[in-house]
């Protein structure tokens, strides 16, 4: 299988470099452009996995670059890099059809860990999206529509969610095992990322904790910096 190929678009050369260096020693194949248009003429000439831009470049920001870039494909996964983290920026970016964004100053290590979950969301995941409606982790199946949470096929041990509990732990179940970027919870469920509706979602995440107890195989585990990750241990290795 050949290595899954990145666009990385950063005009910070010295910047850009370091990271394509450190995503290629993981056997990624990386394409550098340093600004907007050198990034459309690389995306129109090859095809890609994944799109990392960079949003404030000469010539053409990496918001003008990703629309370019959605008018021939809708699906390819974009990965904005930002100094900025106002909320309408990031909202902007999503309407645009942001997968995740990434606040500098960040590590190589932190990159890498997002773009090996979104490239797995995108392959081997990818038409788990509106269409699913019923989910199972560990001893429970979650019916999203009728927002009711089973234990062991017991209906008597039914949770009835409320709407917002049950979008985050659909999102929760879409990215299982993965880091679920807390921006993009956010954003997806309350609208906009701020420091209330982060509280706001720290209590949701609270709640699901409590219901997924009975199961010992889940975990809803922090990520610093980034978001959360339901752990399924009955699907994959315990990993920290």
């Amino acid at each position: 299988m050949s290595n899954q190929k990145i666009l990385l678009v950063e005009d910070d050369r010295n910047f850009g470099d370091v990271l394509k260096s450190y995503l290629e020693m993981h056997d990624y194949d990386i394409h550098l452009a340093v600004d907007g248009e050198e990034g459309i003429q690389a995306f129109n000439k090859d095809e890609y996995d994944l799109c990392i831009f960079d949003v404030m470049m000469p010539k053409k920001d990496g918001f003008t670059l990703a629309k370019e870039v959605r008018e021939k494909n809708t699906e390819v996964p974009i990965i904005f890099l930002t100094a900025k983290t106002l909320k309408e920026d990031i909202i902007e970016g999503f309407k645009i059809g942001a997968d995740d964004f990434i606040t500098k100053p960040f590590n190589s290590e932190e990159l890498l860990y997002r773009v090996q979950a979104i490239l797995k969301r995108s392959g081997s995941q990818a038409d788990l999206n509106e269409d699913v409606k019923i989910f199972e982790m560990g001893n429970f199946v979650f019916n999203y529509p009728l927002r009711q949470l089973v234990h062991n096929n017991d209906e008597s041990n039914m949770e009835k969610l409320s709407p917002k509990e049950a979008h985050l732990l659909r999102l929760f179940a879409i990215y299982k095992n993965d880091v679920l970027p807390r921006s993009i919870a956010l954003t997806k469920i309350w609208g906009e990322d701020n420091y209330f509706t982060a509280r706001s979602m720290d209590v949701f995440v609270t709640k699901l904790r409590k219901y997924i107890s009975k199961d010992e195989n889940l975990e809803i585990v922090n990520i610093h910096g980034n978001g959360f990750r339901l752990i399924d241990r009955s699907t994959v290795a315990e990993m920290k």
